[in-house]
């Protein structure tokens, strides 16, 4: 199928193009220009959308998995086909320079090829000459997947995919910010699933409201902050819809004594700065023993200095803007509260308000105490605290100390003593002298206030679908 990647944006509604009353503009966070207008949807739109989805539901549910599998599976291929297309157009949108585009783009080809080949077969748990007892996954009917403006492609194919494998249809909201490639991407793939089984609705957040509320929606998939996914427990309660929700993160890294700095320092960077620290698993307090807290410091203070903040379609941008307008003003706010309190930058700590782009130098902080703000909160943008530790019983109990649990790692040569730390550290993914290492096969949570459920593996498939025991008399005279 052919996919004119021009401005003009739809809405996907019942495998059909539709329009809206209302639009929105989205902007280039590079440069400040309106590079599109997008249709918002009304309630209308939604329930239209849900009405297809449902009228759909029962027969993609009969379809036969290998059929399902085959469809997301050539998903897969369609957007590997139009890859530069859409890299190109996500840098427009979200900021990311050329190589995080193209990580995003080619790992979300990646992920719906290896989730396409994932299946949930019955389990006997129990077959004798009198009884014969089953569980089976059933699919659960409509799912609305809520994406986040960071990663707008990969994580709505997070949704997407297991979702259609596991036999449901699907509606997707995608951020206000980043709508355009999720749009484009249902324009693109409609001609290879059935009307109605695959939705894209862009729009503000009273389409979200609209959406975890709806009485026809039976699963909410939700990426996002942990304050909005408060929000979506509560209204998804209404008809006590299943959620999975992917919420906020405010990961330790912890580096032993006996790590080499300058080896250390690129990969702490980037475990903290990828994707210019908008990133929920990004590292976001550095506890670095006192023995080697000062060359540390130095070398990361090196080693950022040779990294380049620009815009993104710039073939020597390291690290692209802050994607809105609101998170820049967030962001600004832990900038200020260093200063007022007097902290010291070790890097960074100066906005350019001037600059066209929502641009921010990448800050670190040297030894902020262990209850300011930014130890205790989430800033979502590359300001990075580096804070000293001695003892590893202490290390750990302040790595814990937090109402996060999203994501962990622990470095050093010592790999007892990093596995030993890492064991006791309270998140849903602890990387031990690596990190962002994720896999279509890897369960990815978060303990405490970081979410509930899991994204990827069978556990993940697992959340599309409902449990059912069939048991079987096989005694002749049970009836």
């Amino acid at each position: 199928m052919s996919l004119q990647f021009d401005d003009d944006y739809v809405l996907t509604i019942n495998g059909k193009p539709q329009r809206s009353a209302e639009t929105s503009t989205v902007v280039n966070p590079a440069t400040g220009e309106i590079i599109a207008e997008v249709p918002v949807a009304g309630p209308e739109q939604l329930d239209e959308a849900v009405d297809a989805a449902r009228a759909a539901f029962p027969a993609w549910a009969a379809t036969q998995l290998r059929q399902r599998q085959a469809i997301v599976n050539a998903i897969g291929d369609r957007l590997e086909a139009h890859a530069e297309e859409f890299m190109t157009l996500l840098t427009r949108e979200q900021g990311k320079p050329g190589g995080g585009a193209a990580w995003e783009v080619f790992g979300s080809v990646a992920w719906l090829r290896a989730i396409a080949a994932q299946s949930l077969p019955e389990e006997v748990v129990e077959d004798t000459a009198d009884r014969r007892v089953i569980t089976r996954y059933t699919p659960l009917g409509v799912v609305g997947g809520i994406t986040p403006w960071n990663f707008p492609i990969l994580l709505a194919v997070w949704k997407i995919a297991p979702a259609l494998v596991a036999g449901n249809c699907i509606i997707v909201k995608p951020s206000p910010f980043t709508p355009l490639c999720t749009l484009k991407l249902a324009e693109l793939v409609q001609d290879l699933l059935p009307p109605g089984v695959f939705s894209v609705l862009s729009g503000d957040d009273d389409l979200g409201k609209w959406v975890t509320a709806h009485p026809g929606i039976d699963k909410i998939a939700f990426t996002g902050n942990t304050e909005t996914g408060k929000h979506v427990m509560r209204s998804a309660a209404g008809n006590l819809k299943r959620i999975t929700l992917e919420l906020g993160g405010n990961d330790p890294a912890i580096v032993l004594p006996d790590v080499d700095p300058a080896k250390i320092a690129p990969q702490l960077f980037w475990a903290a700065f990828q994707n210019n620290a908008q990133f929920c698993n990004a590292a976001k307090r550095l506890y670095i023993h006192a023995d080697v807290y000062e060359q540390v410091r130095d070398a990361l203070v090196g080693y950022a200095r040779t990294v380049t903040v620009g815009d993104g379609a710039d073939p020597g941008t390291d690290l692209g803007p802050i994607q809105n307008r609101p998170q820049f003003e967030k962001v600004k706010e832990y900038f200020d509260d260093c200063a007022r309190n007097g902290y010291t930058f070790a890097l960074g700590g100066e906005i350019d308000e001037s600059a066209r782009g929502w641009f921010v130098p990448v800050t670190l902080v040297d030894d902020p105490p262990e209850n300011s703000r930014l130890m205790r909160e989430e800033p979502f943008g590359p300001i990075l605290p580096l804070v000293r530790w001695t003892d590893e019983a202490d290390v750990i109990a302040r790595a814990n100390d937090t109402e996060f649990g999203l994501g962990a790692s622990v470095w050093g040569k010592d790999l007892e003593a990093v596995e030993r730390i890492g064991r006791q550290i309270d998140a849903g993914t602890v990387w031990l002298n690596e990190v962002h290492q994720y896999s279509p096969a890897q369960a990815f949570g978060g303990h405490k206030q970081s979410g509930i459920g899991c994204e990827n593996s069978l556990h993940g498939l697992m959340e599309y679908t409902n449990w059912q025991t069939v048991t079987l008399n096989k005694r002749p005279d049970a009836v």
